[in-house]
This record gives C-alpha cells, structure tokens and sequence, in this order.
C-alpha cells in the first residue's frame, strides 16, 4: 500500500485572521475567488457556514477540447469543522471527477493583530488518480490563495473620500 498524497499551500495576509476566515464562509467574497479561474465564471455559490453545514459553487468552464463548448464543474463539501477564526474543515467532492470525498484543512494562523498565515492541507487519498492530480491540485489552491489576497484588497480606482 503506497503512503497517501497530501498536498499543502500557505499564504500570508496582511490581515486579521478573522477577516480571512470570514471570507471563505461570505458566499459574495468566496465567489470571488473558491474554486473562479481565469477562464470560467462562478454561476452560483452557497454556503451554509456550520459544521455538517454544505456548500457548492457551480463554475462554468470552457471545454478543454479547443472547441466552444462548456461545462459546469459543480464543486461540493460539508463542513466538518468551523471554528472561527482558527480552523475551517470539510469533505470535498467534485462529481463526477471524484468517487468518495477529500479533506480539506484550513489552518488560520494569527502572526500579529493585522496578519496571519493561512496553511490549506488537502488530503487526496492514496490511489492513482489522487498521485495524477497532486500538481493540478497543489496549483490550484496556490492560486485561489493568491486570488484570495487580491479579493482581500481589491483597487480602489477613481474613488473619492
């Protein structure tokens, strides 16, 4: 029996963790960043933000074929643990691509009042196509982390106060 794949990614936010945290369970801020790529958009995302709680964000893709064509990857987890604003786990499924859910784990790890450390740890399993996506799915989180940290600060242009 090989040893199961883990994948880990970390970011560091200028801001509290509290704000961090909220907005993985905020379903208008999450759309802005859980599970949006750069070329699909998110359809629909909700969020029932308690432990045996579920939420799903529906994002509309274009086929990887070339052609013109899309998909909606629908994207599923109940919340195993939600313990503001140090912890946040769930199940995590994206049908059909998945037989059984994944555990996901977030980590909010408070470095002052105005910072933190965010550790994400996603256990994929121990079966082949768990090691044939490990890459696919270390860039992914490592990319809505970042998305994250633009949706935490977005620009402000041609305001005035």
């Amino acid at each position: 029996m090989s040893s199961p794949v883990i994948v880990r990614s970390s970011h560091r936010y200028c801001a509290p963790a509290e704000r961090v945290f909220d907005a993985w369970l905020n379903p208008t801020q999450a759309s802005r960043f859980f599970f949006a790529t750069r070329t699909g958009n998110i359809m629909h995302c909700s969020i029932d933000p308690v432990a045996g709680g579920e939420f799903t964000v529906t994002d509309r893709r274009p086929n990887a074929d070339g052609d013109e064509s899309v998909f909606d990857a629908e994207h599923r987890g109940r919340y195993v643990v939600v313990d503001r604003p140090r912890l946040l786990a769930f199940d995590f499924s994206v049908p059909p691509y998945v037989d059984r859910p994944t555990r996901v784990t977030l980590d909010f790890r408070p470095l002052s009042t105005q910072t933190c450390e965010l550790v994400l740890t996603h256990e994929l399993g121990d079966s082949d196509l768990a090691r044939a996506y490990e890459d696919q799915t270390r860039k992914g989180w490592d990319t809505m982390l970042a998305t994250l940290e633009r949706e935490l600060f977005p620009r402000r242009i041609g305001v005035k106060l």
